[in-house]
């Protein structure tokens, strides 16, 4: 029997800190299945998915506690993987506009609002082209609820861009698909 699990891994970036994980996580028979990790200004951050035997779990997660010592902080959480709704639908939402404290409360406020789950989001800013100024942007995949009504949750981030003075491309990319 295998089980799931979800880490979160963060600490000082230096080079060898995914090879460490994926290491431990081979000797322990596991397999890895999906990951987010990226270096934000000196510390490097990640959010990884394995697959691993049942009776490699307590071992694996010693293991990665050991890490530790290395100045990286992993936590384990069993990932039991509900099942999705049906009718469930997935969403992409871009937004681009002038660098402002408030754009990213703003936006999931009215998201959660409607029960709409924020699954990523990207976000940076960036010099605009011609002038220089800081542009934000954002990515997001959404997963909207059976009822939420999508054209009504369209027209909210329409409206609400408006008064935040920025573009917003929302697009419906279909159903919810199950993870791998």
């Amino acid at each position: 029997m295998h089980v799931l699990c979800v880490m979160t891994v963060i600490g000082r970036d230096r080079p060898g800190l995914v090879e460490s994980i994926a290491r431990i996580v081979a000797d322990h028979g596991g397999n890895w299945l999906e990951s987010r990790m990226c270096r934000l200004g000196g510390e490097f951050a990640g959010l990884l998915r394995v697959h691993v035997p049942a009776a490699q779990q307590t071992s694996l997660v010693q293991a990665l506690g050991r890490l530790q010592s290395q100045g990286l902080t992993v936590v384990v959480h069993p990932d039991p993987t509900p099942a999705r709704g049906a009718g469930e639908r997935v969403a992409a939402l871009e937004l681009v506009g002038h660098d402002r404290p408030g754009l990213v409360r703003e936006i999931s406020h009215a998201l959660a609002a409607r029960g709409v789950n924020v699954e990523e989001l990207v976000t940076a800013c960036v010099s605009a082209p011609m002038s220089g100024e800081m542009l934000f942007k954002a990515q997001a995949r959404l997963q909207i609820p059976a009822g939420c009504p999508v054209a009504a949750l369209r027209q909210e981030l329409e409206t609400l861009a408006a008064d935040l003075m920025v573009d917003v491309s929302f697009t419906e990319v279909g159903p919810e698909k199950s993870a791998k």
